[in-house]
């Protein structure tokens, strides 16, 4: 991980990786996060930047890592997948971040993007199925009851 992190850095950074930040656009760089259609929000939440530049540090980079590994726990990972999806940061999937959402599924191209009564529907769905308190929005522990529900999550 530390070999993988440094090589994102310009050379003369490499030596003090452990203290050094990657740009989100060398992270973007990653062929993991390449064709991810989140990828903009996984730079977005696991990175600690104070400057919300979406910058990496290594225990960022690590954290990153951890989370997508095959041994890091369905809470765990749900609990970022949540946060993903979570697109204006306020702690609840509304039918907006679920829009976001579906719109990053299937690409923003006229010919993969959903008719408004589809989109409609299909956030219809997602609600009668996961909000379960029916306030019209996901929090964190009906998403997790979802996905506890979908073993190939």
């Amino acid at each position: 991980a530390y070999k993988r992190f440094s090589e994102l850095l310009p050379k003369e950074e490499r030596e003090n990786a452990c203290s050094a930040r990657v740009p989100k656009s060398q992270i973007l760089t990653l062929p993991e996060l390449r064709a991810n259609p989140f990828q903009h929000r996984i730079c977005h939440v696991f990175s600690t930047s104070d400057t919300e530049d979406d910058s990496m540090s290594f225990e960022d980079f690590l954290d990153m890592l951890s989370v997508f590994s095959d041994s890091a726990t369905s809470d765990i990972k749900s609990h970022y997948a949540f946060r993903i999806f979570d697109f204006d940061d306020d702690g609840t999937l509304d039918r907006k971040d679920l829009e976001q959402l579906v719109n990053c599924l299937t690409g923003q191209g006229e010919e993969s993007r959903l008719s408004s009564a589809e989109m409609e529907q299909l956030i219809q769905n997602i609600l009668e199925e996961s909000d379960i308190d029916k306030d019209g929005t996901i929090n964190l522990s009906e998403f997790q009851h979802v996905v506890s529900r979908s073993p190939d999550f």
